[in-house]
């Protein structure tokens, strides 16, 4: 069996008390709810699209994926947020018997970045992903790789494939110039809500993944999340009105580590697209939850106490998965320990799954709303829901507080800044602001050295 399963009940208020939600505020946002599902109907947003509008993009992918699998050993990844967070999610969930090593290069640590220059270049392939081409990050690793294959005497197009705008940006221009194979990202599609994209689908595909299984559980919910009435919407709709009650931290807690990643993919999603100072119309409205990342059952003994007993700010989602790949059974040890009898003869899924129930149990009782969605198994298809369920929650999400939810304008500034400090040129009015702004205050700086 391949389906998923939302239970909305554990944020009731008929189960967890003053803290959850009334049936009859629900129902009093159906107008808003209505809102959301017409305009996501009426201006698709990019990454609804891009699932359908395929041509002869699926074929190309696989046909270059059977390129990478039949020449190199290691694939490298050279991206950041969604260019990175979900082919790393993808790969966690799916890709443990990849015939091609992945290294996604997500972030630009010096020693890290040595340590990818020191794969052996013969045996590597490199899939440079920017939809602007000004991605610094990743721009700055391209160019440490294009010197080292250079340096190495191998020709930059027999190794590198870039994923990139269509029609600008530097990355596309390097590549026409170089002769790079180059896959193209729609205008309309934001790095966030990539992975169902050529982002996502190439590494995932040149990893033995199932890709046309992922896009086929993508279109199935996107069925479902336009339908009057589903979970998508009842997902955003529990948190938009969990923020206006305070509850400004939303909590990502699977239950399987091959899902692992699946919370830090949701923690871009849900910051970057909802976190904005404005509302379409203009107003500051300053919205947004924080997005925290855990584990179960590893973050039971780190992070559970605060959820249990701290501030009621938080709505916890729970992903249980009922089907694994394996279930070793735990053995009748030690038999003179009677505090370990009730362990032998259960399986480790027994375990967890109880687990599971029983941090869900002790948080309804005191009074923390939940959600739990529930994984029939982990396979391409329930992987590829998952994925788009999220997507459209988030679209509902920023519907339903009247925002913008594919820009992130307060990312920019950075972005500017650090085109001053790096000397870019055309921001030296830039960097001489920000000197002002890194005045230090005597007293409020501490410094120690051995």
């Amino acid at each position: 069996m391949e389906g998923l399963r939302f239970d909305f009940s554990g944020a009731l208020a008929r189960l967890v008390g003053e803290h959850g939600f009334r049936e009859s505020e629900i129902s009093a946002e159906e107008n808003r709810m209505k809102e959301a599902r017409e305009s996501l109907l009426l201006r698709p947003p990019g990454f609804r699209n891009v699932i359908r509008s395929r041509g002869g993009v699926l074929e190309d992918i696989e046909k270059t994926a059977d390129y990478i699998r039949s020449r190199f050993r290691n694939l490298v990844v050279l991206g950041i947020g969604g260019s990175a967070l979900g082919p790393i999610t993808v790969h966690q969930a799916l890709g443990s018997d990849s015939p091609v090593k992945l290294t996604v290069a997500d972030n630009i640590d010096p020693d890290t970045m040595d340590k990818i220059l020191r794969l052996d270049p013969e045996a590597t392939a490199y899939n440079v992903i920017s939809k602007s081409g000004q991605t610094s990050e990743t721009m700055a690793q391209f160019m440490a790789v294009a010197g080292m294959l250079r340096a190495k005497k191998l020709p930059l197009k027999e190794h590198i494939i870039a994923t990139t705008d269509g029609e600008k940006g530097s990355l596309l221009e390097i590549a026409r110039r170089e002769g790079i194979k180059t896959f193209h990202i729609p205008q309309d599609l934001g790095g966030r809500f990539s992975e169902l994209s050529p982002v996502g689908l190439l590494p995932a595909a040149a990893c033995g993944i199932g890709i046309r299984k992922i896009l086929e559980g993508a279109l199935y919910f996107d069925e479902i999340c336009m339908d009057e009435s589903n979970p998508a919407m009842i997902y955003a709709l529990l948190h938009v009105l969990g923020m206006k009650k305070g509850m400004n931290i939303s909590v990502m807690m699977p239950y399987s580590d091959r899902l692992k990643y699946f919370s830090d993919w949701y923690a871009q999603l849900w910051a970057e697209s909802l976190g904005k100072r404005n509302a379409k119309d203009g107003r500051e409205i300053y919205c947004g939850q924080t997005p925290v990342k855990a584990l179960g059952v590893t973050d039971q003994h780190s992070q559970v106490q605060l959820y249990a007993e701290g501030p009621f700010d938080k709505i916890i989602t729970f992903i249980r998965v009922e089907g694994f790949g394996a279930d070793p059974q735990i053995p009748r040890e030690f038999g003179y320990v009677d505090d370990l009898a009730f362990l032998g003869g259960k399986t480790f899924k027994e375990l967890l799954l109880s687990e599971l129930s029983a941090t869900r149990y002790a948080l309804i009782k005191a009074g923390r709303p939940n959600i739990m969605i529930t994984l029939d198994s982990i396979t391409e298809f329930t992987v590829g829901a998952l994925l788009y369920f999220f997507e459209m929650a988030t679209a509902y999400a920023g519907e339903m507080l009247g925002i913008n939810a594919y820009d992130q304008p307060g990312v920019e500034e950075g972005k500017r800044a650090t085109f001053a400090l790096m000397g870019k040129k055309g921001y030296e009015e830039k960097r001489e602001q920000m000197r002002e702004a890194e005045k230090t205050v005597p007293g409020f700086v501490m410094e120690y050295r051995l």
